[in-house]
């Protein structure tokens, strides 16, 4: 004979009903920024998943965070795969989550996190588009006197690859970061965190054009203290350095993917082929965890295979 059931009292039946995840979120982004030092764009990614879990709970007539189990949770997953996106958006949605509920546990709304027993998918499996470094000269090439500031694009596109700096990164630094003498540049990355990149001559150079014959014109003696502005003389934003990536690529033929981070990549993965240590990567590139630089190692290791592949007589 099965066991009887506890009937459920009244008193819990409302703990229930006020437990519902979206009274909670506003609180656990303001503690994302003061607590943990998280940057705008992450706290509104953050936002974007836990949102879009809470919607599917919605749509599963889940009420509570306490309903949230590991069933509960690898439901989510399933629904996440049966909708075909991507492992690098499965993992974020799942790190997103765990930093909800163990904020849940910190407040002690809950006991424990049915998250943390959650593996993210493998990262290995996604690799990141890579330009060879002929297509990154031609893309660097592409600028030319029919642009509108061909000389702000080039050094856009010098900085982002010699440097493997994000769009936001790029679009946030500021003429003081710049130190063109000394070969480097200040930028601030995820979670406010400086780090000093280094400048090849090339950036150099192209920074240094457009410092002296292409900003002074478009500020027309407007003050703005960041290094790429807009010709209405104020600082470029981030889709604004996407979409200078976007139209060069597009140019020379590039796919449809290539983005600003695309050069992050080519960055990382030429750094790692000329004998770069991967911890001196993951410094350059502002990692805060060892594993998320080792992609770059799955990225070479597949490059190498394809030249074995393609070069061995028994390939």
């Amino acid at each position: 004979m099965p066991p009887r059931r506890r009937p459920v009292k009244s008193s819990e039946s409302v703990v229930q009903h006020h437990l519902h995840p979206n009274q909670f979120l506003e609180s656990f982004l303001s503690y994302l920024e003061a607590e943990c030092g998280m940057a705008l764009n992450t706290i509104k990614a953050y936002r974007n998943d836990v949102e879009q879990f809470i919607s599917w709970m919605s749509d599963n007539r889940i009420g509570s965070v306490l309903e949230v189990d590991l069933g509960i949770l690898s439901q989510f997953l399933q629904s996440m795969h049966e909708r075909e996106l991507k492992a690098t958006t499965i993992s974020r949605r799942l790190v997103a989550l765990k930093m909800f509920f163990r904020y849940l546990v910190l407040e002690g709304v809950i006991a424990e996190s049915a998250v943390d027993l959650m593996s993210s998918p493998k990262l290995w499996e996604y690799l990141p588009t890579v330009l060879s470094p002929e297509m990154v000269d031609r893309l660097l090439d592409a600028p030319s006197w029919e642009d509108s500031f061909p000389k702000r694009d080039r050094a856009i596109l010098a900085i982002l690859y010699a440097t493997g700096c994000r769009a936001s990164e790029v679009s946030g630094m500021r003429l003081r970061d710049v130190r063109l003498e000394e070969n480097y540049c200040r930028c601030l990355g995820k979670g406010n965190k400086e780090r000093i990149v280094n400048l090849n001559p090339y950036a150099q150079q192209t920074i240094e054009t457009y410092l002296e014959k292409e900003r002074p014109v478009m500020l027309r003696d407007r003050d703005c203290d960041y290094l790429f502005v807009t010709r209405t003389g104020r600082a470029i934003s981030r889709i604004m350095v996407w979409h200078v990536v976007k139209k060069y690529a597009a140019r020379i033929g590039c796919s449809d993917k290539i983005s600003p981070h695309t050069l992050r990549h080519s960055f990382a993965t030429h750094m790692l082929a000329g004998g770069a240590e991967i911890r001196a990567l993951q410094e350059m590139l502002g990692h805060a965890s060892i594993r998320t630089t080792q992609i770059y190692t799955h990225v070479e290791h597949s490059r190498l295979k394809a030249i074995h592949s393609k070069c061995h007589p028994r390939g």
